[in-house]
């Protein structure tokens, strides 16, 4: 990987992007895999399945690391989504899940910067039903994706408190390199957050797709849908 080249005064600078014109922005359209489908929010459609799903985490974990939430009720639920993820950054989506045509969870595209080739996945929030799923783990394929191969972007961010513990491993799962702690980075629900930062950039893409489809095979599942072959493992293969 060439990270810096040199001026005319031998100053380092960055590598040459000669044909580089930006990426472009992400379309109001579905992205459908073997078990799941990702579409955009609608409250109208959505809310109230989603509210149902997430409401089998009885004890609100979900939201513990997430700006808003937890929502007592469905009303509620659809009130914040109308107010808050409707727009084109963030651009919330619902996840559904194909064996039951249901919602089960959400994610966004946001901080969206074509120019720069910039965008980041975030807003994840899942189900209990959802979680540890190949569906799970489809979405954020089909995320990444649309991203690197539709629209050309040149890096993919991942950002979490950095106490959400399983936030930072799920992105290290996926295939994200960790970049650093951005400390105070903000705060919400009254409290400071420190944001950890990861990243997939654009020619890490291929190998990591050649991992995700390799997972997502049906050869790697068993009869029962266990996985035969852990992602993280084919990961690692396909980088070496």
């Amino acid at each position: 990987m060439v990270t810096e080249t040199a001026n005319a005064l031998g100053q380092p600078i960055g590598f040459p992007l000669p044909d580089w014109t930006g990426a472009g922005r992400p379309p109001k359209t579905p992205m459908e895999g073997r078990f799941c489908r990702l579409e955009p929010i609608d409250p109208a459609r959505h809310a109230a399945a989603l509210h149902e799903a997430f409401c089998e985490d009885r004890e609100g974990r979900l939201w513990t690391y997430l700006s808003a939430g937890p929502f007592d009720a469905a009303a509620a639920y659809r009130a914040w989504l109308e107010d808050h993820a409707m727009g084109d950054d963030p651009l919330c989506h619902a996840i559904i899940d194909l064996a039951t045509d249901r919602p089960v969870g959400t994610a966004s595209y946001l901080r969206i910067d074509p120019k720069a080739g910039s965008i980041e996945v975030g807003s994840i929030t899942y189900a209990p039903r959802l979680q540890k799923t190949a569906a799970a783990r489809e979405a954020m394929y089909l995320m990444m994706r649309r991203a690197f191969e539709e629209l050309g972007y040149r890096r993919y961010e991942w950002k979490c408190d950095t106490l959400n513990a399983a936030s930072r491993a799920a992105a290290e799962r996926l295939g994200f390199a960790y970049e650093g702690l951005f400390r105070q980075a903000t705060v919400y629900k009254g409290r400071n957050r420190d944001t950890a930062w990861f990243s997939i950039l654009d020619l890490e893409w291929p190998a990591l797709k050649e991992a995700f489809e390799a997972w997502l095979d049906p050869s790697n599942f068993d009869a029962a849908g266990r996985q035969r072959s852990a992602l993280r493992g084919l990961i690692r293969q396909h980088r070496a």
